[in-house]
């Protein structure tokens, strides 16, 4: 474990300094030209130039791959002008080749795959062999070419071969960041009809728990019976505000296989019973139904009685005293029409245009937000004559 753990570390120190990596086997290559200088014995400095020259592209060939591949094509031009023949040197030049294939700008590349393809040649013609026929010198340099041209091919594979886990890399980002930006979205749509319920439940339920109460102090002394009444309306509306309450928290917790039940969503077979609990905490109401009733998409069925809950409530608190209402709801062949209207002051200006500040109006932008999902329309302001208006047509998607 331990020399696994040394070899590792090793492997670990040389990726960290590619350079002194090089830089160790330019040593290397310099020290076998110097041999091979020393047993020839001619051109000694020009010899000794050249592969020093070498050499030195060895060791920077990472850190600096174009200026390399131009000492190196330097190098050679000068061994080709003063009679340095072949040596061990010019190994340089298969690994520059390889080296600014995989690392250097195309048109480094593509230098460095025309020098190696031509320095064979240029050899054979310079310093031709003990061959007799051209055939001979041919097929040599044939071999002697086949290195440089190997040395370009696998640096620019490497090369493509990074180019495609870079994009592999990019891409998986971007679906990452994709998702994330889509499930933040989905927490945002999610906050958001939360938030509706909440406030569908809440202003509902307790602005008729407070009606009831100043009711129920009002006439507290005078007419006990009254009192008890209004107090057993509180009562019932507030379990039915912790019913809704634990059906939207269930459905924050729970999880498919949570087994609890819940609270079912309202639709319109429901409204008669909410306009009951309206009627009961003082607030007449004239309730109409048109048209031939029928099951409706769940979505359209909670969105009908959020609107029709959420007009009331507006009424209650913005319509003044002595104010009634009316519901009518029209069953189209393709659309659910939904007509609240009242006879009281009406509300503010900005309350119905831009929601108002400070939560005020909050109801009306979650209608029209309730109305936007299912694709329908919403018309909501003051009625000719005073009171308040509101009317919303739902489509109804049908099945064939």
């Amino acid at each position: 474990m331990h020399t696994l753990g040394d070899v590792q570390r090793l492997y670990d120190f040389l990726r960290r300094h590619p350079t002194g990596v090089d830089t160790f086997w330019a040593f290397v290559l310099l020290g076998f030209s110097c041999l091979w200088i020393a047993s020839e014995g001619r051109h000694l400095t020009a010899a000794a130039t050249t592969a020093l020259a070498l050499s030195v592209a060895v060791a920077l060939r990472r850190r600096a791959p174009e200026r390399m591949l131009l000492l190196a094509i330097a190098a050679g031009l000068a061994q080709i002008a003063t009679n340095v023949q072949v040596n061990p040197a010019d190994f340089a030049m298969l690994v520059i080749i390889y080296t600014v294939a995989s690392n250097g700008p195309g048109w480094a590349s593509r230098l460095a795959l025309v020098g190696g393809l031509c320095a064979s040649p240029i050899a054979t013609l310079r310093w031709p062999g003990s061959h007799e026929d051209h055939w001979g010198n041919l097929i040599s340099m044939v071999f002697l070419t086949i290195p440089f041209a190997l040395a370009w091919v696998i640096g620019d594979s490497l090369r493509t071969r990074r180019a495609y886990y870079a994009q592999l890399e990019e891409r998986a980002a971007r679906l990452q960041r994709e998702r994330e930006a889509q499930s933040k979205a989905a927490v945002a749509a999610e906050r958001a009809r939360i938030a509706r319920e909440l406030h569908d439940v809440v202003a509902h339920n307790v602005s008729v728990m407070v009606v009831q109460a100043d009711g129920a102090a009002y006439v507290l002394d005078a007419s006990p019976e009254q009192a008890k009444q209004a107090l057993e309306t509180i009562s019932s509306t507030g379990r039915q505000a912790l019913a809704e309450m634990r059906r939207l928290l269930g459905l924050l917790r729970s999880s498919d296989d949570a087994g609890g039940e819940y609270v079912p969503q309202p639709g319109v077979d429901e409204l008669s019973d909410l306009i009951e609990q309206v009627r009961g905490a003082g607030l007449p109401v004239r309730f109409e139904v048109a048209g031939e009733s029928r099951p409706l998409p769940s979505g359209v069925e909670l969105t009908a009685y959020r609107i029709v809950q959420e007009a009331l409530t507006n009424t209650r608190k913005h319509g003044g005293p002595e104010v009634s209402a009316s519901v009518r709801i029209g069953f189209g062949e393709h659309e659910l029409a939904l007509l609240i209207e009242d006879d009281g002051r009406g509300a503010q200006h900005e309350l119905y245009e831009e929601g108002g500040e400070d939560g005020l109006g909050q109801g009306l932008i979650g209608m029209r937000e309730r109305i936007g999902m299912v694709s329908g329309t919403l018309d909501a302001g003051p009625r000719p004559g005073g009171g308040f208006r509101i009317s919303a047509v739902l489509p109804i998607k049908t099945t064939r």
